[in-house]
């Protein structure tokens, strides 16, 4: 049985993802059974942290067995809420709306999106992915029938106060956020996933820097 959610760690929830995908890779080469050794080697982990991570949500193996890879892909699928299929709207349709809208597998991330919003009235109406764009204007009304549960943030940072407000006031309790302000501190109660693509070029860049002075050294 798995163990009480609320006392994991956010580092071994950020790591299931990684899990998932590897042993999903597994499924696809016909590979029945793997081990928490196995699972190092591919993963680039120690197999005592794979067992420690499992162990959080009630281990899955077997002594002397490993793990049945069908079945703990199964379970950590469930885990993640994958099998939840949430609601998600697009707040932006510009390129980099666009090219999530176009590009991102929402349904394996555990979400289907069902709208798509913008202020431009050149991009009003048009379709992307499917999706007709809406006008912003019109986003409470959509929420009051269809209860999105997360919205996806495309937008300029200045846009973001007053459009976070609103959402929450509409019961939106989620958010991807893509833009320049982070809004959790001003709304603690919501679940805020920021992710700043530029942050990433910097990290990247130190890491590169790192190595070549080591290399000097």
């Amino acid at each position: 049985m798995a163990k009480n959610h609320q006392y994991v760690s956010f580092a071994v929830i950020r790591r299931l993802p990684r899990y998932y995908r590897f042993l999903g890779e597994l499924l696809e080469k016909g590979v029945n059974r793997t081990s928490s050794k196995d699972l190092a080697q591919m993963m680039g982990l120690t197999a005592s942290q794979i067992r420690q991570d499992l162990n959080c949500f009630g281990g899955f193996g077997q002594q002397g067995y490993g793990y049945n890879v069908a079945v703990l892909h199964a379970e950590i699928h469930k885990i993640l809420g994958l099998d939840q299929n949430f609601r998600a709207i697009l707040i932006g349709a510009g390129n980099l709306g666009r090219a999530f809208a176009n590009h991102i597998d929402f349904e394996m991330g555990g979400f289907h999106l069902t709208a798509i919003f913008d202020k431009n009235p050149q991009v009003i109406g048009s379709s992307i992915s499917g999706l007709m764009v809406r006008d912003i204007a019109t986003i409470a009304d959509y929420c009051s029938v269809c209860l999105p549960n997360v919205a996806i943030l495309c937008i300029p940072k200045d846009d973001v106060k007053s459009i976070v407000d609103q959402l929450i006031a509409c019961g939106v309790g989620a958010f991807w956020n893509f833009s320049h302000y982070d809004f959790s501190l001003d709304h603690p109660e919501v679940i805020v996933e920021n992710t700043q693509l530029v942050d990433g070029l910097m990290a990247l860049c130190y890491q590169i820097n790192d190595q070549k002075e080591k290399q000097k050294s």
